[in-house]
């Protein structure tokens, strides 16, 4: 597997290829691949015993099923159609089918779903120089930190109503994860100063993501990464 900062700048699938699948499915990972993202990003939820792949904390956007995620019993949540007929995948059953050809981006959400996912990779022994770990729970990052350092973290940020730069260095985070809004030269430079990337979401603009690479951002999440990769400059 390589490493997660294997390019000079990275089109990551972000929850795979929303715009040609349903997101966080199987079906929408693997075209991802195929579309020749650099990574992939996704979410995952420990619900019922299980570490599910899902982003919402209510199921009625993307699923055939109502009400909240984290009161769900397991069984029920794989018995839902997650569009086209796709179901809700567990983490492992994501990393069998990416099976090390690209690194993958693993959004921790909700709380206490750091430690099952350290267990679970450790248990499977993923490489970790593949693997990133988000949060925009810090909480979350703090608990990784402690059970395995090995595996890279990323400090995710909605609003920046404090330091990021600063606040990701407390966790000895690689990078600094941000919205396309918050994405200024300024930060991204004190990032690199730091040691840290800059990946920025949700960029589905070619121009956008020319200008972003252009200021030193490390990568983008993308709905559609195949106007990204099309567009030669990105490459």
């Amino acid at each position: 597997m390589p490493t997660f900062f294997h390019r000079d700048f990275l089109c990551i699938g972000h929850r795979g290829f929303p715009r040609a699948a349903p997101e966080n499915t199987l079906r929408g990972f693997e075209l991802a691949i195929s579309a020749g993202v650099d990574a992939l990003e996704l979410d995952v939820q420990w619900v019922d015993g299980g570490l599910i792949v899902f982003h919402d904390d209510e199921l009625d956007r993307t699923t055939s099923g109502t009400g909240r995620v984290d009161t769900a019993r397991l069984a029920h949540l794989r018995s839902l159609d997650a569009g086209e007929g796709e179901r809700i995948p567990l983490l492992a059953e994501v990393l069998d089918q990416v099976a090390g050809r690209v690194p993958v981006n693993i959004e921790l959400k909700g709380p206490g779903s750091a430690g099952p996912t350290i267990d679970l990779l450790r248990a499977r022994t993923e490489p970790a120089a593949g693997i990133l770990l988000s949060a925009f729970d810090h909480r979350e990052l703090k608990v990784a930190r402690a059970a395995a350092p090995e595996y890279p973290r990323a400090a995710l940020f909605g609003r920046l109503d404090r330091d990021p730069v600063a606040t990701a260095k407390e966790l000895a985070a690689v990078a600094v994860n941000v919205h396309r809004r918050s994405a200024k030269r300024a930060l991204v430079k004190a990032a690199r100063s730091a040691g840290m990337a800059t990946l920025v979401y949700t960029v589905n603009d070619p121009e956008e993501a020319l200008a972003l690479r252009r200021i030193g951002v490390a990568g983008i999440f993308t709905d559609c990464p195949d106007l990204m990769l099309a567009t030669a400059e990105l490459r």
